[in-house]
């Protein structure tokens, strides 16, 4: 990503502006399997990121990017620096002036940054097809216990996660009161039904979110010990796991416990990774989530 100063002087003010021509160089190429750039902040998010495109969408070709400073230099608590939103720009830029056809952000940390670029191809927060896999397990006012192995990243998690989870419920709330204006204009008989519905929904802000450490689980995930991650995973849930409906994994480096994790609670276990590679999958090829 260096270059002279003359090459610097010319290149664009925004280098996730690329045009759609360079990131789809070879798009008509028949043969070619959609390239989907992975960009990760630490090494023990690349192998989970790569094996959710395996098991959800194995046609494309994953192409791991990696600052593993990106997640050291993050500050605990508050908002990401401009240094290092403009650190993450310039990698989603490389990524599509290398000709990704889909962009992965694996670190949700640094989520909020898809909000701020424009990009020619789809370009995918961590978490937010996990959120949305989430609210349909809980039907969107259940119990959501959102794990992670350490402080930071869970609340940050639960922040994101709770504001997806009430707009959610803000927004059907919103379609059941215009249904019932709808069907009670309309002369509809069981019209007087629906304001009960949009009272239930309108009770309350969404899911009941509970944020859950497992500071145990970091270093198995980063050790690839995955019966110790489960079973830090597991213990970690357990106080918390009455009434639950669904447990929501907040990093990809605990993706890979995923399954045996929703074994040992019986309960689902939702992964960025998979839901993430599903989405892009639709988004990229138009087949259904």
């Amino acid at each position: 990503m260096s270059g002279t100063a003359a090459d610097r002087a010319h290149a664009p003010a925004d280098p996730t502006r690329a045009s759609a021509d360079n990131a789809h160089a070879s798009a008509d190429d028949p043969v070619r399997a959609p390239r989907v750039a992975l960009i990760s902040a630490t090494p023990t998010a690349m192998a989970p990121a790569v094996a959710g495109l395996a098991e959800e969408f194995p046609a494309a070709e994953p192409w791991s990017l990696l600052d593993d400073r990106l997640l050291a230099d993050a500050p605990q608590d508050g908002p990401l620096p401009p240094a290092l939103v403009d650190r993450m720009r310039r990698l989603i830029g490389h990524a599509l002036a290398g000709g990704a056809d889909g962009v992965l952000l694996t670190c949700s940390l640094y989520g909020s940054v898809t909000e701020t670029v424009d990009t020619p191809v789809p370009l995918l927060a961590p978490d937010t097809a996990a959120f949305e896999r989430a609210l349909a397990l809980s039907s969107g006012t259940g119990r959501v216990l959102v794990l992670a192995s350490f402080e930071t990243a869970m609340r940050d998690s639960v922040a994101r996660f709770s504001a997806a989870s009430a707009a959610s419920a803000a927004s059907e709330a919103s379609a059941a009161s215009a249904a019932s204006v709808a069907a009670a204009s309309a002369g509809v008989g069981s019209a007087v039904a629906a304001p009960a519905a949009v009272g239930s929904a309108a009770s309350g802000s969404g899911a009941e979110v509970v944020g859950v450490v497992a500071p145990d689980a970091f270093d198995a995930a980063r050790e690839g010990n995955l019966p110790a991650l489960r079973d830090a995973l597991r213990d970690a849930c357990l106080p918390h796991l009455t009434g639950a409906d669904v447990v929501l994994l907040a990093q990809y480096s605990l993706a890979p416990a995923a399954a045996s994790l929703s074994t040992a609670l019986g309960v689902p276990v939702v992964s960025g990774p998979q839901a993430a590679a599903a989405a892009l999958r639709s988004a990229l090829t138009g087949s259904p989530l």
